[in-house]
C-alpha cells in the first residue's frame, strides 16, 4: 500500500492610552440559537473544489478508504495565543479547528476521506469542559461513516496533522476556510490581541495581560497618588520591564479610572491602571505565565480594577 504524506501526518498527529486627561484617582473620559445537541444525517457533501494538500475540500478518490476514527478530546480548555487569542485546545493541548463549508445550525460535518487524514476530527465520547468551557455549548453530529464527533457551538471540531507539538496552530486560515475554534463556537480572532486585556487564570482569577499575553504585575512599594511615582528603577528594571503605554480603546476588561501613562525620571513611559505603574516579569516564559505572583513579598499580578490580586492588606 502506498503511503502518503497525509497518512504520515495523520500518525505525528496521533503521537503527539493614549494618556487620559483626566487626574489619578478620577474617572477617566470614554470608555438565532445553537442546536449543539443535535445531530446531522450524513449528507452528499460532493466535491468543494479545493485542493487536498491543503485539506481544505473533501479529496474524496474512489476506492480510498475512510480515515479512522476520531481520536478522543480529553479536557477541553482555553489557552491564549499571542496572535489569534484565545483558543480551545485538547487534552493534550493541541489546537481544535473549524471548517467553513461545515454548518452549525444545524451541526454537519463535510471533512471526509483524504481531508479528515489532515483534519482528523474529533471524538465526543469524552469531552470534558476543563476552565474557561461552557459544557452546554459541548454536542456531537454523526460523521457519515457513524462516528460521533464533537462540535462546539454547533461547530465540528477538528485537529490539524502538521501541528505536531502542543500550542502550534499551523491550520490557522488555511485555505482561507480552517480556522482555530473559540470558546464560544466561533473563530479564534485572527486580528492581534489588545495592548491590555484580561484572561481567567485558574489560580488567580481575573488578571491582567499585555499583548502577548504576559502577566502584569504591581510593586507594592510604588506610589499612585497624588501621582504615579515607581520605586523600580536601576537593576529591577532587567527582571521587571515596564508597561510601555497603551490607547484607550486598545484595552479590554480593563477598568478605564485611572488608566493613563506617565514619565519616568530616566525620561521613559510607563502604563499605569488606578494610577499604579504596571510592569511584566522577566521569569516569566511565555503567555500564562505567572511566576512573578508573590515575588519578594511586594510584586503581584494586577486585577481589571488596578488592584493586586493576593496581596496582604495592610
Amino acid at each position: 500500500m502506498k503511503t502518503s504524506w497525509r497518512s504520515a501526518s495523520l500518525v505525528a498527529s496521533a503521537a503527539a492610552v493614549l494618556a487620559l486627561t483626566t487626574a489619578c484617582g478620577q474617572d477617566g473620559g470614554a470608555a438565532g440559537s445553537q442546536n449543539v445537541g443535535a445531530t446531522a444525517a450524513p449528507g452528499d457533501v460532493g466535491d468543494l473544489g479545493a485542493g487536498a494538500g491543503d485539506g481544505v475540500g473533501t479529496g474524496a478518490e474512489a476506492g480510498q478508504a475512510s480515515a479512522s476514527a476520531p481520536e478522543p478530546a480529553g479536557k477541553l480548555s482555553v489557552s491564549a495565543n499571542a496572535d489569534f487569542g484565545e483558543l480551545v485546545t485538547d487534552g493534550a493541548g493541541r489546537t481544535l479547528y473549524r471548517f467553513d463549508a461545515d454548518t452549525a445550525e444545524p451541526p454537519k460535518t463535510t471533512c471526509e476521506n483524504d481531508c479528515a487524514s489532515t483534519w482528523p476530527p474529533v471524538a465526543a465520547d469524552d469531552a470534558i469542559a476543563g476552565e474557561g468551557i461552557d459544557k452546554d455549548l459541548l454536542g456531537e453530529v454523526t460523521r457519515p461513516d457513524g462516528t460521533k464527533q464533537l462540535t462546539i457551538g454547533g461547530w465540528p471540531a477538528y485537529r490539524y496533522a502538521k501541528d505536531t507539538s502542543p500550542g502550534d496552530v499551523k491550520g490557522q486560515g488555511v485555505g482561507k476556510k480552517w480556522y482555530a475554534l473559540a470558546a464560544d463556537g466561533k473563530k479564534a480572532k485572527a486580528e492581534p490581541a489588545a495592548g491590555l486585556s484580561t484572561r481567567n487564570d485558574p489560580k488567580l482569577g481575573e488578571i491582567v495581560v499585555d499583548k502577548n499575553g504576559m502577566t502584569v504585575y504591581r510593586f507594592m512599594k510604588d506610589e499612585a497618588w497624588p501621582k504615579p511615582v515607581s520605586a523600580c528603577t536601576g537593576a529591577c528594571l532587567e527582571k521587571w520591564p515596564v508597561v510601555a503605554p497603551v490607547e484607550a480603546n486598545d484595552t479590554k476588561g480593563v477598568e478605564k479610572k485611572g488608566l493613563m501613562s506617565f514619565t519616568r525620571p530616566d525620561g521613559a513611559a510607563q502604563q499605569t491602571i488606578d494610577c499604579w505603574p504596571i510592569y511584566t516579569f522577566a521569569g516569566d516564559k511565555k503567555a500564562g505565565d505567572t511566576n512573578g505572583q508573590g515575588v519578594g513579598g511586594a510584586w503581584y499580578a494586577v486585577k481589571p480594577d488596578g488592584k493586586p490580586v493576593g496581596a496582604p492588606k495592610k
